[in-house]
């Protein structure tokens, strides 16, 4: 463990743990740091098939660690421009990485935790996992992609009201209206999630990472460049994987995406 991180890779499966537990996995300058690191390894090694991302001990992230803000005194703005910079460098990554990322919300999640616990493609949470924004009980606005990502999942209107009032989410409304994908028990959610990472990892991960990439790129895309996209992805896409999955559908037996 480095700096607030757990980081294992193992399998072709990188595992990804903010481990503060005594501070609810608060992110400070090292932890932002740490996870920048981890995110980059994601990305660039190519071992690497899938990502999960949970928290340690009772909390999923309590967001910024307010005690340092507090400890900074007049130099808080430059220690928000550094943390935050160093954490939205480790969220893009974790974003734009051609491998699907798996989100276990092992428990609460506020501010930029609440941001991190909607970054994954799929996203299972604990029951007694809640969401809350609180930037403005301490008078700060949203970082971590929480004012890009919150709108889009649960649509503009419940995003104001979520944000401006600091209404608590717990699990069964986040299902409900979107945050995440799957609320299941929460003495279930390791074994839930590792059934999940083992279909992740087994999967075409170069199609799964285009795909990745042109769900978020419909966002800013009339519908005629999203098709021109699709058909450039498609061709692209037609590599050792595509043919691995056609010789599979014919010989009807399971495809072999890893190799192994």
């Amino acid at each position: 463990m480095a700096d607030g991180i757990e980081f294992i890779v193992q399998g072709g499966i990188a595992r990804i743990t903010l481990a503060r537990p005594e501070k609810g996995n608060a992110i400070d300058l090292a932890l932002a740091r740490a996870l920048l690191s981890a995110a980059i390894a994601c990305e660039t090694d190519g071992a690497i098939r899938c990502v999960v991302l949970t928290g340690q001990g009772r909390l999923f992230c309590a967001g910024g660690d307010v005690g340092a803000m507090k400890a900074a005194g007049d130099a808080l703005p430059a220690l928000l421009a550094e943390l935050i910079a160093t954490l939205h460098a480790a969220v893009s990554r974790l974003a734009r990485m051609p491998k699907p990322l798996l989100v276990l919300v092992n428990g609460p999640a506020a501010g930029a935790g609440f941001s991190l616990a909607m970054l994954g493609d799929i996203v299972l949470a604990g029951w007694s996992a809640h969401y809350t924004a609180a930037y403005g009980a301490i008078g700060l606005t949203a970082d971590g992609g929480l004012s890009w990502l919150l709108p889009r999942l649960v649509g503009l209107r419940a995003a104001q009201e979520i944000v401006l009032t600091n209404r608590r989410i717990g699990a069964e409304e986040a299902e409900r209206i979107g945050l995440l994908t799957r609320a299941v028990d929460d003495q279930a959610l390791a074994a839930e999630g590792e059934v999940m990472a083992k279909k992740l990892v087994g999967a075409p991960v170069a199609a799964l990472g285009a795909v990745r990439a042109l769900i978020k790129e419909s966002y800013e895309s009339s519908f005629e460049t999203q098709l021109d996209r699709e058909l450039r992805s498609m061709s692209i896409a037609a590599t050792a994987e595509a043919k691995e999955g056609l010789a599979a559908f014919f010989a009807k037996r399971t495809p072999n995406f890893t190799g192994d």
